[in-house]
């Protein structure tokens, strides 16, 4: 091999215009990806709110048959129940907003409880808060409520953007 052959294997590599076209689509490929992948984050935290609100509703039937009616999210083992005080052991979530209700336990910073309502229709309701995906923060359009009519049946309806939205609600 001469010196000539020797110092063009040495300069071996890409081109700039190789480089550019390898860039262009990797832009294009995440131009694609990302909003797919947001809503797809979106879908999955209204199924978990939903799957989240809906455990509730066994212990929401069980307060009603009892005459409790004053719903309390998460009340500690040893604090003392009135009569009617309704311990609807919730969890805080962190894709939720809400106070918690009675005397239930404070939810932790950055998490929040459905809200319960008693009465014709009961409901619960989640509101989604700062942990969930922004397309699921706006106001108006941050719901996911179960609605129980007086015959026991429940109901699920949701304000967020029918893309998002899960299939049972």
């Amino acid at each position: 091999m001469n010196r000539r052959t020797l110092a063009r294997r040495a300069q071996a590599g890409f081109t700039l215009i190789e480089l550019m076209i390898v860039v262009a689509i990797i832009g294009i490929l995440a131009a694609i990806a990302i909003p797919q992948y947001q809503t797809y984050v979106a879908k999955s935290q209204v199924a978990r709110a939903m799957g989240e609100t809906s455990s509730l509703k066994t212990n929401v039937e069980t307060c009603l048959l009892e005459g409790r009616n004053v719903p309390n999210s998460n009340i500690p083992a040893a604090t003392q129940q009135a009569a009617t005080d309704c311990n609807l052991q919730a969890t805080a979530s962190s894709i939720l907003t809400g106070a918690a209700q009675g005397n239930g336990s404070a939810a932790p910073t950055g998490t929040g409880y459905p809200i319960v309502t008693f009465g014709t229709p009961s409901t619960i309701v989640a509101t989604f808060g700062s942990g969930a995906a922004t397309a699921l923060t706006t106001n108006g359009s941050n719901t996911l409520t179960w609605s129980r009519d007086a015959d026991g049946t429940w109901t699920c309806a949701s304000t967020v953007n029918d893309k998002y939205r899960a299939k049972g609600c």
